[in-house]
C-alpha cells in the first residue's frame, strides 16, 4: 500500500510541470490567434475605409484589370456639358478627349502620362461599371467593354468661360464658389494647355524648367495677398478690442514708419483723418501698419491657426499650405509687413476664398468640393455628394462686422466698380508689391449679394497693378454671369 501511494504520488508530482507547460503553450497559442485576427481586422477595415487610395495606387494591378473590362467614364459639368469622354476609334484603340480644349485644363486635368484634376480625384469611380449584372452580360457577349460610371461635377461652363475671356492673355488664377455648400463653381489658371495634346507636349514641357502651364495657381499658387489680408489683421484688431475699435482713428500722410521700416499707402496717397471703417474701405497701409503695431502677436498666431494657416486645408484637389509664422519673436519689420499681407505672407487664392466664403456664411466653413454625384451610364445615381461643415472660422457677430465693411470697400473704397449693379456686393482688394521695383499682383475677393451671399469670388492677376482697376472688373463679369442663371 505505502509503495502504492508512494508511486501515484510521484505520477502525479510529474503530471503538475507538464500540465503547466501544456497551459503555458496554450496561453501563447491564444495570444497568437488574437493577435492574428486583430491585425485581420485591421486590414479588413483599413481596406474598407481606404479602398479609393488602395485602388487609385499606381502599382494596384486591379486597376488595369478595370480599364480591361470598363471605358473611362465621362465627366461633366453641373450642366450636363461633357468635359472629358473616351471615344474608340476605327483600329479599337482609346482615346480620352476633351471637348473645351484649354478651358477646363486644370479644373478637369489629364489621365496620360498620370493623373491629374478631376481626373485623379474621380478615378476610383471612373473606372468602375455599377451597371446590373444583366447588362454587363450584355456587353460582354457582344465582345464590347461595360461603359465606365460618369462624373457629374459642380463646375458651370458658362462661368468658365467668362473667367477665361476676361483673364486672356494674363497669368493668374480665380476661383468662385458658393458660400452656403462649398461648391467650387470654376477653377481658372492661366496659363493654361490642351489636354488633348499632352503626349505630344509632354517632352517639350519636362524640358522647359521654366514652363509651368502644369500648376494649378488656384490651389497651388502661393503668393503675397497684399491688402486682401487686411481682412484677417482686421477680424484681429476686433477681437482684441471687441469694445472699442469703432474709435480707431488715424492721421495718414501717406506712409508709417517704425524705427528704419517705412509703409507707404499705394501710389503714396494720403488718406488723411480715418477711422476703421474708412482705413478698410480705402485700403489704407499706413493705418494698418499701425494696427499692427497693436496687436498681440500670441493672440494673432491663435486666429491664424483657427484660419488655417501652415496648416492642412479641407481640400481633395492638390494645394500648397498658406504660410505665415506669428509668434513674439518676429521683428517689428516683418509684424508691420505682415499687417499688411506683404513681407513673408503666402496664400493660395483657394485659401483665400474659402476664408471669404466662410465671412459670408456668417463665420461658418463648409467644406469645398468639385464632385456632386456619380451615376451609370443609365443615369442612375450610384452616389450622391452632400454640402458638408468643416467648422467654424469666426463668430456671427465678427462675420457680420467683417460683411459691413468690405460692403463699404464697393460702396466707397478701391472696389467700386462693382457698386451700381442690380445685385448688391461686398469685397476687398489687394495690390500685392512682389519685387523691389513696386511691381504688384492685382487680387480683389469678395461675395454678392452683400445681404444674402450666394456665391463668392477670388481672383489674382500676377502683375497687373491695381486690384480695383484689373481684378475687380472681372469679378463684376463673374457675378453677372452667375445671376443671369440664377437659381442654381
Amino acid at each position: 500500500m505505502l509503495l502504492g501511494k508512494k508511486w501515484e504520488r510521484s505520477k502525479s508530482e510529474k503530471q503538475k510541470p507538464k500540465d503547466k507547460q501544456n497551459k503555458e503553450i496554450m496561453l501563447v497559442t491564444y495570444g497568437f490567434v488574437v493577435l492574428f485576427l486583430a491585425m485581420l481586422g485591421h486590414f479588413i477595415y483599413f481596406a474598407a475605409a481606404n479602398k479609393e487610395e488602395m485602388l487609385n495606387n499606381s502599382y494596384n494591378g486591379r486597376q488595369a484589370l478595370l480599364a480591361a473590362q470598363n471605358t473611362r467614364g465621362t465627366i461633366y459639368s453641373r450642366d450636363k456639358e461633357v468635359l472629358a469622354e473616351t471615344i474608340t476609334t476605327e483600329d479599337g484603340t482609346e482615346l480620352r478627349q476633351y471637348p473645351y480644349g484649354n478651358l477646363f485644363s486644370h479644373a478637369v486635368g489629364y489621365s496620360t502620362k498620370g493623373k491629374t484634376g478631376i481626373e485623379s480625384l474621380a478615378n476610383y469611380y471612373l473606372i468602375q461599371c455599377n451597371l446590373p449584372f444583366v447588362d454587363k452580360v450584355k456587353y460582354e457577349t457582344s465582345g464590347s467593354k461595360n461603359p465606365g460610371d460618369s462624373v457629374i461635377t459642380t463646375l458651370d461652363t458658362q462661368i468658365q468661360q467668362v473667367i477665361d475671356r476676361e483673364m486672356g492673355i494674363y497669368k493668374g488664377a480665380a476661383i468662385v464658389m458658393k458660400p452656403d455648400t462649398g461648391e467650387i463653381l470654376a477653377i481658372v489658371s492661366k496659363p493654361d494647355y490642351n489636354p488633348n495634346e499632352i503626349v505630344t507636349i509632354w517632352e517639350d514641357l519636362l524640358a522647359n524648367e521654366d514652363s509651368s502651364v502644369l500648376l494649378n495657381r488656384a490651389t497651388q499658387g502661393l503668393y503675397p495677398p497684399g491688402s486682401t489680408f487686411k481682412i484677417i489683421s482686421a477680424l484681429e484688431y476686433m477681437r482684441e478690442n471687441p469694445e472699442t475699435y469703432h474709435n480707431f482713428q488715424f492721421q495718414c500722410k501717406g506712409s508709417y514708419t517704425m524705427e528704419d521700416n517705412t509703409i507707404r499707402c499705394y501710389h503714396g496717397t494720403n488718406h488723411g483723418s480715418v477711422d476703421f471703417t474708412k482705413a478698410f474701405a480705402k485700403s489704407c497701409n499706413a493705418s494698418f501698419a499701425n494696427i499692427g503695431m497693436q496687436l498681440d502677436r500670441e493672440k494673432f498666431a491663435d486666429t491664424l491657426d483657427t484660419l488655417l494657416f501652415n496648416k492642412e486645408l479641407p481640400v481633395n484637389l492638390n494645394y500648397k499650405q498658406s504660410s505665415l509664422l506669428m509668434s513674439d519673436e518676429i521683428s517689428n519689420e516683418d509684424m508691420i509687413q505682415s499687417s499688411i499681407g506683404q513681407g513673408k505672407t503666402q496664400m493660395t487664392p483657394i485659401h483665400l476664398c474659402m476664408i471669404t466664403s466662410a465671412i459670408a456664411n456668417d463665420g461658418i466653413l463648409m467644406k469645398p468640393y468639385i464632385i456632386d454625384r456619380v451615376e451609370t451610364d443609365k443615369n442612375v445615381i450610384v452616389k450622391q455628394f452632400q454640402p458638408e461643415t468643416y467648422g467654424t472660422f469666426m463668430s456671427v457677430e465678427e462675420a457680420s462686422a467683417l460683411k459691413m465693411l468690405m460692403q463699404e470697400v464697393v460702396e466707397s473704397g478701391t472696389a467700386t466698380k462693382l457698386s451700381g449693379q442690380g445685385y448688391t456686393a461686398a469685397g476687398k482688394t489687394g495690390s500685392a508689391e512682389y519685387n523691389q521695383n513696386a511691381d504688384s499682383h492685382a487680387w480683389f475677393t469678395g461675395f454678392a449679394p452683400a445681404d444674402n451671399p450666394q456665391v463668392a469670388v477670388t481672383i489674382i492677376i500676377e502683375g497687373a497693378g491695381s486690384g480695383g482697376d484689373y481684378a475687380v472688373p472681372i469679378a463684376r463679369r463673374i457675378f453677372d454671369a452667375y445671376f443671369e442663371q440664377a437659381p442654381f
